[in-house]
Parts: C-alpha cells; sequence; structure tokens
C-alpha cells in the first residue's frame, strides 16, 4: 500500500506497478471523472500508457451483475487480453465492481485500487472483498481476489460530500471497536478536528484503519474465523441497505445504525455492558446525523437469512466485550434482534 499524493506525484508508483506494453482499463462513475480523472490520466500518459475509459452509474445500484457483464463486453471490444490491468477510480461501488470483473475475466487480470472515498480507503478497498448485490442482499456474488496494488490518497477525501464523508467515518469507527481503542478514543477526543478533514489527524486514522485490515486479512483471507470481527456492525446494517433497496441509506450510514444495534444485542445478552453500549452508540450519533431508520424488525429477520454471514439459518453477531476486543456470536435470538432493532427506529429523546 502507498500513501502519498498519488495521482499528482504518483507516477513512480504506478510506473513500478504497471507492466509496459499493455491495455489499461479505467473504471469509474462520471462525477469521480470529472474531479480526479484528469490528473489521473496525465500520470498514465506521462507512463506512455493510454487509458481506456470506462464509466458506471453512480451509486449502489451499479453493483449489479449486468454491469459486469456489460464492462466485460466493452473490454472485449477494445481488444483486452489476459495482460491487460484495471484501475478502479472511485468508492466502495467502483472498488466492489472492477474488482469482480478482474477476477472473472479471461479467468483473472490485475486490478489496482485507487480508492477515492472514506469507505474505500479505511475499509472496502483493502483485503480483496468483490462482488455485487442481487434483489435479496449485498455483496451475494463475488470473489475473494487481491489486487495489485492499493494507492491510498487521503488528500482525494477532500472533494468527498459531507454526507460521503460522515458515512466513511462510522466504517471507521468500527476498527476502534474491533482492535484498537485508541482509534476509538481519537475519534471521541477529535470529533471537531475530523469533521473539518483536519490532515494530520486524518491520515493518522485512515493509516490506522488500513493497518488493522491487512492485518486481520493477511491472517484470515476468506473470512474463516479472524476476518468476521470486521463484519461489527455489518450484520443487521447490510439488511437496513437491502430493506430500503439501497435507496435510503449509505453504507457507512447503515453500519453506524447497526452498530448501534450491536451493542443493543451484545447488552441483552450480557456481553456489552451498558457503559459501553451507551458509549458506542453516542459516539455513532455524534457524528450523524443519520436518516432514521424505518425497517420493521420482522423485515430485519427475513433479510438475515439470507445473508453471507447467516449459516445453517443461524446469524452470526459481533459483539463488543470492551473497546478494542469483541467476540463472534451465533445465539442471538429473534426476541433480541427485534428488541434492537426497536431501539434503532425509536427516535431519541432530547
Amino acid at each position: 500500500m502507498v500513501a502519498r499524493r498519488l495521482l499528482r506525484t504518483g507516477a513512480e508508483a504506478l510506473g513500478n506497478i504497471l507492466p509496459e506494453h499493455v491495455k489499461v482499463f479505467v473504471v469509474s462513475s462520471q462525477p469521480i471523472l470529472d474531479l480526479w480523472g484528469e490528473e489521473l490520466f496525465k500520470t498514465l500518459t506521462q507512463l506512455g500508457r493510454l487509458p481506456i475509459i470506462l464509466t458506471i452509474p453512480d451509486g449502489e445500484s451499479a453493483k449489479r451483475l449486468k454491469t459486469i457483464e456489460k464492462l466485460a463486453s466493452s473490454m472485449v471490444a477494445a481488444g483486452a487480453d489476459r495482460r491487460s490491468v484495471v484501475i478502479a477510480l472511485g468508492g466502495g461501488v467502483v472498488g466492489d465492481v472492477s474488482g469482480f470483473l478482474a477476477s472473472v475475466f479471461m479467468r483473472g487480470i490485475p486490478v489496482v485500487q485507487v480508492p477515492t472515498s472514506l469507505v474505500a480507503q479505511v475499509d472496502s478497498a483493502i483485503g480483496g472483498k468483490t462482488g455485487v448485490n442481487l434483489s435479496s442482499g449485498k455483496n451475494l456474488v463475488g470473489t475473494f481476489y487481491q489486487p495489485l496494488a492499493v494507492l491510498v490518497d487521503p488528500e482525494m477525501l477532500s472533494t468527498l460530500p459531507e454526507r460521503e464523508y460522515r458515512s466513511g467515518i462510522f466504517e471507521a469507527m468500527k476498527y476502534g471497536v474491533i482492535r484498537n481503542p485508541a482509534i476509538f478514543e481519537l475519534m471521541e477526543s477529535q470529533r471537531d478536528a475530523i469533521l473539518r478533514r483536519d490532515a494530520e489527524v486524518l491520515e493518522r486514522l485512515v493509516m490506522e484503519c488500513i493497518r488493522i485490515k491487512a492485518d486481520v486479512v493477511s491472517v484470515d483471507e476468506r473470512e474463516s474465523g479472524e476476518r468476521r470481527i470486521l463484519n461489527f456492525g455489518h450484520t443487521i446494517g447490510h439488511a437496513l441497505e437491502a430493506a430500503t433497496r439501497y435507496k435510503h441509506l449509505l453504507h457507512g450510514e447503515a453500519v453506524g445504525w447497526g452498530m448501534i444495534a450491536a451493542a443493543a444485542v451484545g447488552r441483552e445478552l450480557s456481553i456489552t455492558s451498558e457503559e459501553l453500549a451507551a458509549r458506542i452508540a453516542a459516539l455513532v450519533r455524534a457524528y450523524g446525523p443519520l436518516p432514521p431508520v424505518t425497517t420493521k424488525g420482522k423485515r430485519v429477520l427475513q433479510l438475515l437469512q439470507a445473508d453471507k454471514k447467516t449459516v445453517g439459518g443461524v446469524p452470526h453477531f459481533i459483539l463488543a466485550k470492551e473497546v478494542g476486543r469483541v467476540e463472534v456470536v451465533n445465539t442471538v435470538g429473534e426476541k433480541v434482534v427485534l428488541k434492537a432493532v426497536a431501539e434503532i427506529t425509536r427516535p431519541v429523546q432530547t
């Protein structure tokens, strides 16, 4: 991984990564290309590699199998072969789609991730998970496929819309709960600096999150054990996304609500203390506002059955024992889930 002012001074990094005389396909969305496309194209042109641009719609709706087919057909028409390289320039959606495309095109070609959102920089671009959605659930079709490189430039976060930026903060927050108390404490004490995108604090936060994600993935690439802790807040969070057809909540916002729900589940099972559950909920809400949750508990239960984290009909929850330590629990009853969902749908008392 390389953290540097990538698109302006990163020609050397890309030059070391990209083989000579290969076709380079940049997958992105038009809003991202408008912001950062010119800088990337300049860098690639300096390297003698003229990129071929492939665009996908902006947002979660692009994460469909039909998008993969369309992109692959365009690559064939442009003369792609097994030496071609895909560059994913964008947030989590672009990264997931591009990674999946690269993993299946001609049975696998290299992909370079250039994440432009906070969610992607601290999480989705790291670790090799790729995938698209089905109407029945999120990321149900995908692969584990490690990128050739992940090039992270925190400066790119300066152009993120405020809501997108805050969404990424919730994804970063989980690392403090699951592994590193210093991240949690940093987010408690430096809220104003993080929200104003202070460069020094933000770079520290991003790099600490990347370090944890890389360490966890290196031990458990295919999520058979340790990697499951990265799903803190995602069990109910993914259900909330699917219930609203990925139109009401951004991914990080759903994870934010999912973390509050997970804290409530842990409290009910006497795994998470009352104090810790309140502390987690308070930190999530401190980086709000979050769109209200209107999904009924019974609908969440239905969607949990289709989630990747459900094995043999039993959903797996990641629950906090203390800040920096969690455990995987597969004994959460329906009544506990319903109570947790009721808690996040209840208006906050002011």
